[in-house]
């Protein structure tokens, strides 16, 4: 008889297969065979939050084959994901396997590799019951929000909406971000640089306007920037100062989720669910000639900077191979963790330092290939040297004024020589400056005066949401992706130049929320949950008062909302048309029922007269006479026709402008990307331009 081990994803399966040979049997149960049902809450609060688990309805037969499995192998081994989600699958595996949760039949695969197999199969050990209880209380915990907190929502505002502890946090850093955009004053202020040039050199070096000798000098205004312009039209320009130095750069620390998920955004475009979903790939196996499934990264879901000795000493072998002894730091670097982070896993790295990305770029996806190579140039650099920078900073005076000048040159490249982390606001780089000295005489080229407003904080991009989530302790790991995907696809925010901008829908939802269920959006007490969770996987609180202690004030909470707001409905601006109802005269409404959205008469039940929802765009087709409307794919996906289907046949990835070419006068289309452009689709024809994306 073969020993049955069980994952998540069946292309796991065929990797781990491959390293254990014979004697096993592995087969997948395609992530969690045992939930709380969808249609009913499920959880009997007066039973001490009993969780009512039903098998997964379209799952019946998978079970029926796990079962047959079972009882046909000489023992059982429950090989889903290491985390808390994972465990708690084992543990309902176990339920309906019949398995003793006390004897040691969980193993763990940090990475899948014939080491990491071999690791997992020799270290089994029981399911970690608060592992279990964890994952219990954030499921039921999220459970009562959304079903006790959603209908509320969907009779006050809209029909289909929902609430969650870590969305609507979220959404409410979005909507809190706006308003300060929104409440933000500009202040002029004005700067001057100096195009300079030393004596006896050809190289033009550029400083800026600071103050004069009693300090630094704030630019507020032209009439001001221009009695200094004045004074210096007859200015000698003079090297007063002159310092040399060096400062050193250290490499980022290896990825952790939300730093993978950040870069990806910044470096690469990503979306955070793209991200996860190729992470997940390159973690389960993938086939390499000669080297069969191979698992390329470790586990993707982690918050742990944590890294083993026999990775650190490969890829100190393969730096100091690769590049010489003088790329490796004077002793090996280690990264301490955040406070909270659980360090059951390892950073996000690869498995074989030496599966270089190019060397096996034949076999990835283009996702794949960019996603590893980010992740396998993040994780060497964090192991070589520092890049070391010769600095120069000048002072020159310039009659009463003082301008200043610093720049760089690189001395030793260090880990730049494979990888710079990406910032979300980068920074104005330093020019290289000419050699410079002290009573150096410099010419005056020209004087630039410019004229600046004070800008608003930028709105949340996902790399930057990603970030503030982590940094307020909302959320883990494995929850910024689909918390994202949801308030996104509920169309509380929308994307302009990939940053989130709230919809009407967003902040009345979250002004409802503050001012109803201020618990539910408050950053401090969400935190303090995720806390809370903690120490109920730590073994040092019960789930079950962890529950208690949140039900009790969110249920008079809610009672209190109900009654106070027994007759209020909230009216959207967005939800309004210009469609009249022929029957009573009325503008009609945007509704949303059980297919979706569709146009009725305010008056119901007096009046029952309803359209389809049709979202024009305001450009006529280009075909006949009909308007240019918004659709969409089974999947989603917006795309562009005509309101005269099936009449006509247009239809069209990209948005079509009320804008001819000026070449050939047809219709032109929208690309949006990081140059976002107006283009000609006719044949033949290749117009474009560049165009501003409005705020």
């Amino acid at each position: 008889m073969s020993k049955l081990v069980i994952v998540e994803s069946p292309s796991k399966a065929k990797t781990i297969k491959k390293y254990l040979g014979k004697g096993y049997n592995v087969i997948a149960s395609k992530g969690h065979v045992r939930d709380l049902p969808e249609k009913r809450l499920s959880v009997d609060i007066k039973k001490h939050f009993a969780p009512k688990y039903e098998i997964i309805k379209g799952k019946e037969k998978l079970v029926e084959e796990l079962k047959d499995e079972a009882e046909k192998s000489d023992g059982v081994y429950l090989a889903t994901d290491p985390d808390r989600e994972g465990e708690a699958i084992s543990w309902h595996l176990a339920y309906i396997l019949g398995l003793d949760t006390s004897e040691k039949n969980r193993v763990e695969f940090n990475e899948i590799t014939k080491t990491g197999i071999e690791n997992g199969m020799s270290h089994p050990r029981a399911i970690d019951q608060n592992l279990v209880n964890a994952q219990q209380a954030r499921r039921i915990l999220d459970r009562l929000v959304g079903y006790k907190l959603s209908p509320f929502l969907s009779q006050k505002i809209r029909r289909g909406l929902s609430a969650g502890r870590v969305q609507s946090v979220a959404l409410k850093l979005i909507v809190d971000r706006e308003n300060e955009i929104r409440a933000f004053v500009p202040e002029e202020y004005w700067s001057i640089d100096a195009k300079l040039i030393p004596k006896g050199s050809r190289k033009q070096l550029t400083a800026s306007f600071y103050g004069n000798k009693d300090g630094k000098l704030k630019l507020e205004n032209k009439e001001q920037t221009d009695k200094i312009l004045s004074d210096l039209e007859n200015a000698e320009y003079k090297i007063t100062k002159v310092k040399n130095g060096r400062r050193k750069k250290s490499p980022a620390p290896p990825f952790i989720t939300s730093t993978l998920q950040q870069e990806a955004s910044r470096k690469l475009g990503f979306q955070s669910r793209r991200t996860m979903k190729v992470a997940q790939e390159l973690y389960e196996g993938i086939e390499l000639p000669e080297l069969g499934a191979v698992g390329l990264i470790t586990y993707m879901r982690t918050d742990s900077l944590r890294i083993s000795n026999d990775a650190i000493n490969d890829v100190t072998e393969y730096i100091k191979n690769r590049w010489g002894e003088k790329y490796l730091p004077k002793k090996t670097r280690f990264f301490k963790s955040r406070a909270n982070a659980q360090d059951g896993h390892e950073a996000i790295r690869p498995t074989m330092i030496n599966l270089e990305p190019n060397s096996i770029k034949s076999s990835l996806t283009t996702d794949q290939y960019k996603l590893y190579k980010l992740i396998w140039e993040r994780f060497t650099a964090c192991q070589m040297a520092e890049c070391i920078h010769k600095t120069t900073q000048a002072e020159i005076e310039a009659g009463d004024y003082i301008f200043k000048a610093s720049g760089y040159v690189v001395d030793f490249d260090g880990f730049t020589v494979l990888y710079v982390e990406s910032k979300e606001d980068e920074e104005e780089k330093e020019k290289q400056l000419p050699p410079l000295e002290e009573g150096m005489p410099l010419k005056l080229k020209e004087l630039l005066p410019a004229q600046h407003f004070t800008q608003p904080p930028a709105r949340y991009s996902e790399a930057s949401l990603i970030k503030a989530l982590e940094e307020n302790g909302i959320g883990r790991p494995s929850t910024y992706a689909p918390t994202i995907t949801t308030i996104t696809q509920r169309e509380y925010v929308t994307r302009e130049n990939k940053a989130f901008k709230p919809t009407e829908l967003g902040e009345v939802i979250t002004k409802l929320l503050q001012e109803r269920f201020p618990k539910i959006v408050n950053v401090k007490f969400t935190a303090q949950m995720e806390k809370d969770l903690d120490k109920v996987e730590q073994g040092q609180e019960q789930w079950v008062d962890v529950l208690d202690n949140f039900y009790g004030d969110f249920e008079k909470t809610l009672k209190k909302a109900k009654e106070e707001m027994k007759d209020v409905k909230i009216h959207l601006k967005e939800d309004e048309t210009d469609y009249v109802c022929e029957l009573c005269g009325r503008k009609m409404v945007v509704k949303v029922g059980r297919y979706g959205k569709f146009i009725a008469c305010p008056g119901y039940p007096e009046c029952k007269n309803v359209k389809k929802f049709v979202q024009e765009i305001g450009v006529k087709c280009p075909k006949c006479d009909g308007e240019v409307i918004v659709r969409k794919t089974k999947k989603g996906r917006i795309f562009y026709g005509c309101s005269n289907y099936p009449n006509c046949d247009f239809v069209s990835w990209n948005e079509p402008v009320n804008e001819r070419c000026p070449q050939c006068g047809a219709i032109l289309y929208k690309k949006k990307g990081k140059k976002p452009m107006l283009f000609c689709a006719a044949e033949g024809c290749g117009f474009q331009k560049a165009i501003e994306e409005e705020d």
